[in-house]
């Protein structure tokens, strides 16, 4: 597997160099080591290094490059979509603040996904005494509905371990190498486990399978991750096979008001 023998002529060409190459030696491990510059892709604080894989740290790397690269996604900062039509999200990225509105609740979330603070209203009523309970769904609803739409930049989050598991093909028959994502002590559901599909040549995520926790057996659900387009810097796809993340847009700025105060009809 080309990916493996590169990782291979890595530790070989490393440790060479370490017990004294010749400049020729030297040469090569300087050209190996600008695919990872090319890659550049730090982990966030609190991932877990030590017990993920080399290799699918690696491919998460070149996922990233291939969604537009690491720098294009921390330079986005307003994101929109709808979560299967049952409800939008804006959410500015630099600041954590994010609008949830749910039409068929009637209900307005405006909220800090950092410190969760924020207020709600329903029917038209600003909520006080069950705040608490909203702005709890409000930000469970987020975590969820971004990790639809975002999870391929957030292979390397807090909390995450990457594992490479195997050489696959996709539903539709397209080969891609597969690893898994199981976390420690982050988001809603941190015994959650995921495995993702890879795609061979275009290092983006093409599938991805759910499952409720490390011994389940089979999986919950598996979903395609199809129909990538270009959003502002950024590749987003909103193709799930049976369900369609929708109005996806990556925005400069946002109308006055939309994190702060309450549009009424």
């Amino acid at each position: 597997m080309k990916n493996l023998l590169f990782i291979t002529s890595l530790v070989v060409v490393l440790s060479s160099c370490s017990k004294g190459s010749s400049s020729g030696e030297a040469a090569d491990s300087v050209a190996v080591e600008s695919e990872f510059i090319e890659y550049s892709n730090p982990p966030a604080e609190g991932f877990n290094q030590e017990d993920s894989d080399l290799l699918a740290t690696l491919l998460a790397d070149k996922t990233m490059q291939a969604m537009g690269g690491r720098e294009a996604w921390d330079n986005t900062r307003y994101l929109k979509w709808n979560f299967f039509g049952r409800r939008s999200h804006t959410w500015d990225k630099w600041t954590g603040n994010v609008r949830i509105e749910v039409p068929d609740k009637d209900l307005t979330i405006l909220m800090n996904i950092k410190s969760k603070e924020g207020k709600a209203m329903r029917a038209g009523l600003e909520v006080k005494d069950s705040l608490d309970h909203y702005l709890q769904r409000g930000y469970e609803m987020w975590v969820n509905d971004a990790y639809w739409l975002v999870m391929p930049f957030k292979l390397k989050d807090s909390g995450v371990t990457l594992k490479y598991l195997r050489e696959d093909t996709t539903q539709t028959g397209s080969s891609a190498d597969v690893v898994s994502l199981s976390f420690e002590d982050v988001g809603v559901t941190p015994q959650n486990v995921y495995e993702v599909w890879i795609d061979t040549d275009s290092k983006l995520v093409t599938q991805w399978a759910y499952y409720p926790d490390s011994s389940t057996l089979e999986p919950r659900f598996i979903t395609p991750w199809v129909d990538y387009k270009k959003y502002g810097d950024i590749l987003l796809s909103g193709n799930r096979g049976k369900n369609q993340l929708s109005d996806i847009e990556v925005l400069d700025e946002v109308p006055e008001g939309t994190f702060e105060e309450f549009q009424l009809n």
